[in-house]
Parts: C-alpha cells; structure tokens; sequence
C-alpha cells in the first residue's frame, strides 16, 4: 500500500537553463527605447537579472511537477485535517468567482453599476442567517479570526452602551477551546478565564458556575466543542451566562457538523461568526485569503460594522446609518470572492444537501473512529461510548507508552501512504492527540484507504518501531527539524541559500 510519488529529485529551474534558450517572442517596436529614457538612474541595475533560459515547455513542465508535489483536497487521497474542515472545493465555485462580470467589478464603482454583486452578497447574508438562526450580519471580517475578534468588539461596544464595560473585564473559554478565542479576547482588551472539561468532554457546569460573575463579559465556545463532542447541556450553559449579564459567542469553526440540524440562535448564542472558507467549500490554502462573517441578534444590530448592504424596493445600497457602530473591520466588502464561492456552494446544494452534508460528516468520522478505537495503539478520548459529530480525537498515548512511537510519527508515517496527517496534538487536553475530520466530501473507499493505514502504522508500531520512527520515507524532503524550520533566522528566500543549507547537511 506504501505510495511513491515519481522523480522527486527535480532540478532548478535554474539547472534547466541553457545559454540563448527563450520561450517567449517581443514583437519588433517602431522605436527604440533606451533604459536611460524610462528607468530613474538609481533605479537601474548595474549586472543584467540572473534569470534561467529556459523554453516554454520546460516552464511548464517544470512548474506543474512542482504544483504535484504539493498536497492538496483535489489530489490527495484523502484530507482529515480536524477542526478545520477543507472540504473539496467544487470547480463551479471557482468558475463564478473567477468570472469577468465579478472581477472586473471595482468597489468604488456607483451602487448603480454594481446592483448585481451587491445583490449576491445581501443574499448569501440572508442564507447565512437563515442557516445559524441569527437577525442581521456584516461579511466584511476577512477570516474566521477576524470574525472572533469582530464579534468580541461587538460585545464590547455592548456592554459599553450599558455603562457596564469597566466591571465586565473577564471572557470565559473552555480548555478545548480554538487558540484564536483566547487571541480574540486578548486582542478585545479581556482577560481570559479557562474552565476545564468535564469527564464527558463537555462544560464543567460546576466549574463554569464558579467562574462566572459581575466580570464576565460572555462564554466562547463552539458546538459541538474540539473534541467533536455535542454540548448536550447547551441551554444551562446559556442560561448561566445571561443571568450575570454576559452575551454568548459562538465560534463557526464546526458549524459543518449541524448546518441544516440545528441553529446556534436556537442554543441561545447572541453572536457567532462562519468561516465560510471552512462550512461552505472555500478553502483558504496558504493561509488566506478566508470570510468570516458575522451573524447577531437583533439587539446588537446597532454595533455592527458599517456599511451595511441594505435592500429598498429591488434596488440595493450602502447604509452608513449606525451612530452605534464600532466602524470598519474591513476595506469595502470583505473578501467577495471567497464569499461568493460559499454563494454558489449554497445554491447548488440547496438546504436539503446542505443538511446532507452535515450528516455525511457526521458519518464518516463515526465510521474512522470507530474502526479505531479499540487497537491496542489507539484510544478514543472522552466518553468513547459518545457518538462524535464531524470529527473525532484519537489519542496514541498508549501507543507512546508501549513502543515509543508518539502521534507525531503516527502523522509522518501516514506521509509514506500518500495520505496528509490529520491535526497533531490539539487539542492540548487531549495527549498525543490525533484530530481527525474526514468532512462529507470523501467516499467509503478513502476513509478504508486511510483506516487501514492506521492500523498498519499501529501493528509497525509494535512489531518494528524503528520503521516509523524513522518515517517519513517516501517524501520530497524526508526528516525536518521542526524545532529549526519554524525559526525566522532559517527562512530560506534565497534558492542558493537553500542549495548551500542542503549541502551543509
């Protein structure tokens, strides 16, 4: 089963160069131009560029091969990374944010010349709020961390209008909590307070009890929680925050789980931001560009961003009319391309396949986790009689104890099947944490390509511990010092540098 991807050893592009080869053609110009006519004189280089000589095919060959080489949900076989649902990406997404009509479009243009993209995204609000139960909403935030933040001012602008905002210092999270809750918070000018888990993996209510008080300002918290698990006590908890006075945030990083079950309004949640690059198909790869929109009650409409895509009669503008507003969290509209790719996910799957998806979420990463957690290497976490929702936390801790091999090597051997390891070690509650989240998009056949690489990995792992300790083998790169890669003083932006580092080692 072990998967090779071919000729890994691809040379540089600047090892392809030979002397004269092109791979364009300049039309003759009708003049001459000369440097000194058009480029500042300390503007001009001294050497001509170092560029490669290559011809046009070997551009690209060379730079598709590289593209292979990297994985990615339409290539992979299979992408289970928890708590982060990157789903496949349907094409027709891509075709109508990609579209002329869509990006030729300038934000500045008149309201009269961009009624129909000013239309598609008051009507993927009115979606999006008919989908978490909320009364209004903003698109602008650019990213799920950027709704959390948002949605936190929005708490604090409240509890300022109030006159309350100097008590209320305090933001409680769970300790499963996403790490950008605790940033958000931070970031808002609240402390955080952290109440653990209970043994089910769910909200210590006596613990929550205790920490509430005159200074909380809300709850964050998503549902179903990091562990996959549904926070079957929803309605105390919200009850518990609301008679002190604090507001309820939602956290949409697992709304993929419930969309078309259940509404986080319903739960008694105030606030709550979507990553729609997470819920509705948009991947955000490289790290952005995302949407988090913002979804709130009808008493925090005041404080939201400014301006608002309101509609009067068929005819749609831009209102500035909040006194209230805690202003701009983003330039214009907010990332419209990611937004609309979401627009299309949801018409074409309309709420009927909308609540499908949910379910098949739901059912495969019950399927993994229960075709797992019995071996002897692997133990569901919390409550393992639980059903999960869209995903499940295994933990290798009796896997470590017994041959050494830790979740981290469990991830770099599951590189040697072609299969991209799930989330490694998070959530912190969990040890040796193993996060995996399947999503509705994949079929039978790859969530049994990737159980049964588990359990080759775990039966490797007691009887030769050596073959995953020194895994991965069969990748571009085989061993890297994690601890070195992530410090800045290592980035390489320089293909010599790396040249000369690989030699060095």
């Amino acid at each position: 089963m072990a998967y090779r991807q071919a000729d890994w050893n691809e040379p540089l592009i600047f090892e392809l160069s030979n002397k004269g080869r092109v791979g364009y053609q300049i039309p003759p110009l009708e003049k001459e131009i000369k440097a000194a006519d058009v480029i500042p004189e300390a503007m001009r280089r001294e050497t001509a560029p170092e560029l490669p000589e290559v011809g046009e095919m070997q551009v690209l060959r060379h730079y598709v091969h590289l593209s292979q080489m990297n994985y990615g949900v339409n290539s992979g076989k299979i992408y289970p990374l928890g708590s982060c649902t990157m789903k496949y990406n349907p094409i027709i997404n891509e075709v109508l944010a990609g579209h002329p009509k869509i990006t030729g479009v300038h934000p500045m243009q008149s309201e009269a010349t961009t009624q129909g993209i000013l239309k598609l995204l008051h009507t993927l609000k009115i979606y999006f709020l008919d989908i978490t139960g909320m009364d209004k909403a903003t698109m602008q935030p650019a990213a799920g961390a950027a709704g959390e933040w948002t949605g936190i001012m929005l708490m604090r602008a409240y509890h300022k209008d109030r006159g309350d905002l100097e008590k209320r210092t305090e933001i409680i999270v769970p300790d499963s909590a996403h790490g950008t809750n605790p940033a958000s918070a931070a970031m808002a000018g609240y402390k955080t307070i952290e109440i653990p888990s209970g043994p089910e993996g769910c909200v210590d209510l006596e613990a929550l009890n205790a920490a509430v008080g005159p200074e909380t300002a809300g709850l964050m918290l998503t549902n179903p929680n990091t562990l996959g698990i549904f926070e079957n006590q929803i309605t105390e908890i919200s009850n518990i925050i609301h008679d002190t006075g604090g507001l309820m945030y939602y956290d949409g990083a697992n709304l993929n789980a419930i969309m078309g079950w259940c509404k986080p309004g319903d739960m008694g949640f105030d606030i709550i931001h979507s990553n729609l690059h997470k819920t509705f198909s948009t991947p955000h790869g490289g790290g952005g560009p995302g949407a988090g929109p913002v979804g709130v009650k009808e008493f925090l409409t005041d404080y939201l961003p400014v301006p608002e895509i309101v509609e009067n009669g068929g005819k749609y503008s831009l209102s500035w009319d909040k006194p209230k507003t805690i202003g701009k969290v983003h330039g214009f509209h907010g990332n419209v391309g990611v937004s609309l790719k979401a627009y299309t996910y949801m018409v074409a799957m309309g709420g009927w396949g909308l609540k499908e998806s949910s379910e098949l979420s739901v059912l495969n990463a019950n399927y993994i986790s229960r075709k797992l957690k019995d071996l002897k290497g692997y133990e569901l976490s919390y409550s393992p009689e639980k059903p999960r929702k869209h995903e499940a936390v295994l933990s290798a801790a009796p896997m470590l104890a017994d041959t050494g091999v830790s979740a981290l090597y469990v991830s770099k051997k599951l590189l040697d099947y072609g299969l991209h390891a799930p989330t490694t070690y998070f959530p912190l509650i969990v040890p040796e944490a193993l996060m995996i989240e399947p999503t509705e998009s994949e079929p039978v056949e790859a969530l049994d390509a990737f159980i049964d690489a588990m359990k080759e990995i775990n039966d490797l792992a007691y009887s030769n511990p050596e073959e995953v300790l020194s895994a991965p083998h069969n990748t571009a790169v085989s061993r890297l010092d994690e601890a070195r890669a992530a410090h800045p003083k290592t980035i390489c932006l320089s293909w010599r540098r790396l040249c000369q580092l690989l030699l060095d080692e």
